[in-house]
């Protein structure tokens, strides 16, 4: 089994970050994730079907893209909850798409990868891992360094009143970007597609924003 990396929080210019203690090269990088699934339920009446990664230098203030995939089942077995998801019915995403994907046992591999031991964020972190990477099939609590949630970051400069109590509710995403973020780094020219690169992209810009008003860390 490989040793256990530590992590240490270092400050830059332009906000935190992080770098492996022992290491000649700093880890300067976040790594943003997003997913596509079926419903809101989560694990395991919900399945991911789309998933997309990117890495965010907050020193730098760059995003590169480091991972997206479709994951492959066989639509056969699913029943028509699944079948008609709204993200079959509202994106570019398809059935069939689905069915001619990679499996997603590797799909899901290929994530557990590249997230070991890294820190990780989303918009919506309870969403994405609370719902769907810590638990089965993908298993991955305790499998990385959670970092704080961008979208609770954006909430309190949305400002968005809650009808339903007391302070703001959480901003949809591509309310949030288009209130914080200058100008359209992530090239959705007004619409968000909701394919989980495109979102990681938005939410990755979305982060540095919030850095460089001194809102967001991790």
């Amino acid at each position: 089994m490989d040793g256990f990396m530590t992590y240490e929080r270092i400050k830059t210019s332009k906000g935190d970050s992080f770098r492996i203690v022992g290491e000649e090269n700093a880890f300067d990088g976040i790594l943003v994730l997003d997913t596509e699934t079926t419903g809101l339920e989560g694990a395991p009446k919900d399945v991911v079907v789309d998933v997309g990664i990117c890495r965010v230098d907050l020193q730098r203030g760059t995003v590169e893209d480091v991972y997206s995939s479709v994951l492959g089942y066989d639509t056969s077995e699913w029943d028509d909850y699944l079948k008609n998801a709204w993200i079959f019915e509202n994106t570019d995403m398809s059935l069939e798409m689905v069915e001619s994907a990679p499996p997603a046992l590797s799909v899901i591999a290929d994530v557990r990868r590249i997230l070991r031991r890294q820190p990780v964020t989303s918009y919506n972190t309870g969403y994405d891992f609370g719902k769907f990477l810590y638990e089965e099939p993908w298993s991955m609590r305790g499998w990385f360094i959670e970092c704080y949630d961008i979208m609770k970051a954006a909430t309190d400069v949305c400002k968005i009143p809650s009808e339903y109590y007391s302070g703001y509710k959480y901003p949809k995403l591509d309310h949030a970007y288009s209130k914080i973020v200058e100008g359209d780094p992530a090239g959705i020219h007004g619409t968000q597609d909701h394919r989980a690169l495109s979102d990681a992209r938005m939410a990755s810009h979305l982060m540095i924003a919030l850095n460089r008003i001194g809102k967001y860390r991790p």
